[in-house]
């Protein structure tokens, strides 16, 4: 563990943030000579595919900027009054707004699709963690069984030095494990790979039908970080447990 300063996003983010600033701004530019013969709807769709490229190689949030990014210059560039943000005519504001639309659907789609990607891709000692800990969310009627045994997944998985699990409301702002497997201090993503884990306990959150549930407080140990497949199946395992928690908790008013 080390105390590593802030360093932003991991290299390949920051990159993936950048193309998707520039890249739709670059195609737009490409498309301006074809622009009185190309539809609107086809170059919309054009940028579509830049979006899901950056995507697909990046983060959601790369996907985000680039879905912005395409709207704006797809505005800009390619519909009148040209070189000017402001369309007059109703069918091609209507495209720009869909544009932004799809633009951020596909990069959620491809941001999670690759995600589970890296999750298929692991080895079978990853797989039977996970199918174990299904296997015992399915057989037991104690949540806390199932959170005990995920615990213990954990610690092995994660090499870590202690971990617990807390109920209820959420406390402080502990650095956080989140669902891509990144790691996140107040507001700033840590980049965990280079930098090695933040000090302190890190929080990994349990939730059950899209509500928050309980956290797992890792203490990492002194061996090297986990791997980004780790992290995810981490993540994987905690999901199960909030699973566990929303089947056997009290239905409101009961």
């Amino acid at each position: 563990m080390t105390g590593n300063p802030l360093t932003g996003y991991p290299v390949r983010d920051r990159i993936a943030l950048a193309a998707g600033l520039v890249g739709p701004f670059l195609v737009a530019l490409v498309l301006v000579p074809f622009r009185t013969d190309l539809s609107a709807t086809n170059a919309a769709l054009i940028l579509v595919v830049v979006v899901v490229a950056v995507a697909a190689v990046g983060s959601r949030v790369a996907g985000a900027v680039a879905a912005l990014s395409a709207a704006a210059w797809f505005d800009f560039f390619l519909t009148r009054p040209y070189q000017r943000f402001g369309i007059t005519d109703s069918d091609d504001v209507e495209t720009a707004v869909l544009l932004l639309v799809v633009g951020l659907i596909v990069s959620q789609l491809a941001a999670r699709a690759r995600r589970l990607k890296v999750v298929t891709v692991t080895d079978a000692e990853y797989l039977a963690r996970i199918h174990g800990t299904a296997d015992l969310a399915q057989s037991t009627t104690s949540a806390d069984a199932v959170v005990g045994h995920v615990r213990e997944q954990l610690t092995e998985l994660l090499g870590l030095r202690g971990c617990r699990f807390e109920y209820g409301t959420l406390l402080g702002r502990p650095p956080r494990l989140e669902q891509d497997g990144t790691v996140v201090v107040g507001r700033r993503r840590w980049d965990v790979d280079s930098g090695g884990w933040p000090d302190g306990e890190i929080e990994l959150r349990a939730y059950g039908n899209g509500q928050y549930l309980g956290r797992y407080m890792l203490t990492p140990g002194p061996g090297p970080v986990p791997s980004l497949q780790a992290r995810l199946v981490a993540v994987t395992l905690a999901d199960q447990t909030g699973a566990a928690l929303d089947i056997t908790r009290p239905a409101k008013g009961a």
